[in-house]
């Protein structure tokens, strides 16, 4: 039997009657959080979203609200905010998904955020490919501008607020907020050395800058709505709230889900959300957080640290499917929760050909600053492909190692870990597939039993 989602930022989405238009957000309490803000302080807000816990939804986990904490007490330049929507990670879905079915929810969340932290001009970077969503956005922000949610002076308070949809190119790199800053400014996304160039520091024109992701940001209105103390009760300590997972792959049920983040364990998703690996397969692997996360492979064994009651630390030993979804657990199982993208594989995958798709990915990506990523993600591409082509070399396993190896670490922003991290733990969790594809022509290597 499913289990229930607890759906917070989807609780509309998929209701029937429920328009991405300001009047059905209204009827649902809509801006009810950002009217709650205005009578309060920025501190105040700033506090609050502290106390939650919220740790950004885009990919690094990173604390939400000590982001905001960043920016110069002493500060007189402009603070902006910037919505990142670029969502071009594989296997991510959720952001679009916002955007398109519960857009003033976002605007909503923009806007309190905007108030802390003293930003009175916001920007959506929205991915190239979402022609769709960025109509969506422009329609919302002119209702919300008509009905004083948005403007000089929202609702009598003083505070003014401009909100500008700007349109990506389809750029992997631009999910990178150094990169995406680089892209709004109008110039090549080559993403910044850090330090110096700390958004919250130098960000966009070297003003400070808040970078969020689209969920993010929908979270602060329910912090506010809620109180940072009782959103801080949803989820596990240090892995608070509620998480939207994307599931593609081999599962009978693809699609999106919320639950309370480590509410599900990976088995409890699959088989019991999703109705199953597809076909009666077996589970072979999982990549938890994306494509650029390390795949994690069935039947191996986790050592995950679980808090006790007593506020102690224990380290227990689990299975891959009963890994709890969330943040902490998926790191010390070696890989991370990521974008929230989960993709299934079962027992028939070809695990060379999984690499090959995902190296030709991030090679066509890489913007091309760094030396040991540019040319490191080609290599690594150039590698799989001949060993599909059946003119493998025995050495080649060992060269896809090496050349990740020598990417990761060793780049200006995470680009390189996440080209490199997917070969890593490809060959070091299959390495006999990989062995077979580099001895063998690729017409006589069997599917995997």
């Amino acid at each position: 039997m499913p289990i229930p989602e607890r759906r917070l930022i989807l609780r509309h989405a998929d209701e029937p009657g429920y328009s991405p238009d300001i009047g059905s957000y209204l009827k649902h309490g809509g801006y009810d959080a950002l009217r709650k803000a205005l009578a309060s302080s920025p501190d105040a807000i700033a506090t609050e979203v502290k106390a939650s816990g919220l740790r950004g939804r885009g990919g690094a986990g990173f604390s939400c609200g000590l982001k905001w904490s960043f920016i110069p007490k002493n500060n007189t330049k402009p603070v902006y905010l910037i919505c990142n929507a670029d969502e071009s990670e594989p296997g991510t879905f959720k952001d679009r998904q916002i955007i398109h079915k519960d857009p003033h929810q976002l605007l909503e969340g923009m806007a309190i955020t905007a108030y802390a932290i003293g930003s009175r001009l916001a920007y959506i970077y929205i991915r190239g490919e979402f022609p769709e969503g960025a109509r969506i956005l422009e329609r919302a922000i002119a209702e919300a501008r008509a009905a004083s949610f948005l403007g000089k002076d929202i609702l009598g308070s003083g505070f003014g607020l401009d909100i500008h949809v700007h349109r990506g190119a389809g750029a992997y790199i631009c999910g990178e907020e150094t990169g995406l800053i680089e892209s709004l400014e109008g110039k090549r996304p080559y993403p910044r050395i850090k330090p110096p160039y700390f958004p919250a520091v130098l960000g966009l024109y070297m003003c400070p800058t808040v970078v969020n992701n689209v969920e993010t940001l929908c979270n602060v209105k329910h912090i506010v709505g809620m109180g940072g103390a009782e959103y801080a009760r949803l989820g596990r300590p240090n892995n608070t709230g509620t998480r939207i997972l994307c599931v593609s792959g081999d599962v009978r049920r693809p699609g999106y889900y919320e639950f309370e983040v480590g509410a599900v364990t990976i088995g409890q998703l699959i088989h019991d959300v999703c109705g199953g690996v597809r076909d009666g397969n077996r589970l072979k692997a999982i990549i938890p957080g994306g494509s650029s996360a390390k795949v994690l492979r069935a039947g191996d064994t986790f050592a995950i640290r679980r808090r006790k009651a007593d506020g102690t630390v224990e380290a227990i030993s689990l299975g891959l499917e009963d890994i709890p979804l969330d943040f902490d657990s998926l790191a010390d199982a070696g890989s991370m929760a990521g974008s929230g993208g989960i993709i299934v594989m079962d027992h028939t995958r070809d695990m060379v050909e999984a690499l090959a798709n995902i190296n030709e990915f991030y090679a066509h990506e890489s913007c091309g600053q760094c030396t040991p990523c540019r040319e490191g993600s080609l290599w690594m591409k150039k590698i799989t492909a001949r060993m599909l082509s059946g003119r493998g070399r025995a050495s080649d396993p060992d060269l896809l190692a090496s050349v990740a190896n020598n990417i990761a670490g060793r780049t200006i922003c995470a680009f390189g870990e996440a080209c490199a991290w997917p070969t890593q733990s490809f060959v070091e969790k299959f390495r006999d597939e990989f062995d077979a594809r580099a001895t063998a022509p690729a017409k006589e290597v069997p599917r995997a039993a």
